[in-house]
């Protein structure tokens, strides 16, 4: 670093306080989803061993490939990072198309899994088009909040336009079928209509329809059903519909406040099904106790803490679209955390939600860590605009210092031209 550019950042530093960095980016955001990506890599590593060692007779294969899955992520990342903002605002309509294009496509030629078709196979690749369906759709929606910002607080017919396209994705999302995601973008939209100053009424309302609407889907469904009244009381048939979850209780009860140990979890083997997956917080639990899940959900809230931070200080600084976008990644972030550990811990009913930079799965983990990419790119961009805002104030005073000086020098020539030409005289 340049001396002028060592010395502009101390400037920025002493006029802005000593909570500005003096990189160009949050380095505690990087290290909190690095902690985040790296616990999930033990865990699941953990977690996956008998079932792996079972079906592929390997135990590190699935570790393996959510290592894989972590590069790639990583790369994706660094990737995003490049990409301005602009980039952003200007194709996020086109990426709301390419979501509603996955969404369709996964329903043509998806592959079927448990009864569930959300994943499109693409020669080695397996992408589970909800993922960045949902990061499109709130790109989408952070872009709409600026173009009609006034109808969304003014009117009706403002605030309703967002919700139609957000009733297409539900739609094409609960054919797969996959509720737990439209109950995340819903729960994440609302919650964003909020932030941008929808009115009470406006909010309540569609508070109110969209519980009637979940509870109308989960009566008329009877697997859905079958999940609730499980989750209300999953002793009632511990070795059928309350199965999984007794398992999860069983394996928090056994955590304690320090865990059994890394390793040596009983319920990973084999009795609890998903457990590097959905019920990944169950077995982190188990290992490392109360301790290591409050560890994980104090990085998670600082992570979505700093995303609110991120999309207040852009909205301060004049820049709507990044502001909004931030706010809903740390929404997006909390609603999905509270859903996947809610489930597993038999707060909330059983849904296949991953728990978000922990949980082993390939489109889950790139896409996420590619949002947390896009938070400390709108950082980056903010921190870059103060201290180019600061160079051009520098830069102005220097040069009313030259004008100055210039027109001193000017007049002393006068003065002293018209002094020689009274003595000639």
């Amino acid at each position: 670093m340049s001396n002028k550019a060592v010395s502009l950042v101390s400037i920025f530093n002493a006029r802005h306080g000593a909570a500005e960095s003096t990189g160009p980016y949050d380095v505690g955001l990087v290290i909190v989803a690095l902690a985040l990506m790296s616990i999930g890599l033990i865990i699941v590593t953990s977690a996956s061993m008998p079932v792996s060692a079972k079906l592929y007779d390997a135990p590190f294969y699935i570790a393996i490939k959510h290592g894989i899955y972590l590069i790639i992520a990583l790369i994706a990342a660094m990737v995003v990072l490049q990409l301005p903002m602009h980039f952003w605002r200007v194709t996020n309509p086109y990426l709301l198309l390419l979501a509603i294009g996955l969404l369709v496509a996964v329903l043509l030629i998806g592959r079927n899994v448990n009864g569930s078709t959300r994943w499109l196979v693409i020669g080695p690749i397996t992408i589970q088009a909800a993922e960045p369906a949902k990061l499109f759709f709130f790109a989408y929606l952070a872009g709409y909040l600026v173009r009609r910002y006034e109808e969304v607080t003014e009117n009706l017919k403002g605030f309703i336009k967002p919700l139609v396209v957000f009733f297409v994705l539900a739609i094409l999302l609960l054919a797969q079928p996959d509720l737990g995601t439209v109950v995340v973008m819903f729960a994440t939209t609302i919650g964003l209509l909020f932030l941008a100053g929808a009115k009470l009424w406006q909010f309540f309302a569609l508070v109110f329809v969209g519980l009637m609407a979940v509870v109308a889907l989960i009566v008329f469904e009877e697997y859905r059903l079958r999940r609730v009244t499980s989750f209300l009381d999953p002793w009632a048939d511990p070795f059928g519909t309350g199965y999984q979850l007794t398992q999860s209780l069983m394996a928090y009860g056994r955590g304690n406040w320090f865990g059994q140990g890394l390793g040596n979890s009983l319920q990973k083997l084999e009795f609890l099904p998903e457990a590097h997956n959905d019920f990944v917080m169950a077995i982190l639990a188990e290992e490392l106790g109360f301790v290591g899940v409050v560890v994980v959900l104090m990085l998670t809230f600082w992570l979505v803490m700093r995303a609110l931070q991120i999309g207040n200080k852009a909205l301060l600084k004049n820049r709507p679209f990044e502001g909004y976008l931030a706010y809903s990644i740390g929404l997006w972030f909390s609603f999905q955390t509270a859903v996947n550990i809610g489930a597993s811990a038999g707060i909330l009913p059983t849904k296949g939600l991953t728990l978000p930079l922990v949980s082993y799965g390939g489109s889950s983990i790139i896409v996420m860590t590619v949002a947390t990419a896009i938070l400390l790119r709108i950082d980056f961009e903010l921190r870059v605009e103060g201290v180019q805002a600061l160079d051009r104030k520098i830069k102005a005073k220097a040069e009313r210092r030259q004008q100055q000086k210039d027109a001193k020098q000017k007049l002393k020539a006068m003065l002293s031209s018209v002094s020689a030409e009274a003595s000639h005289e």
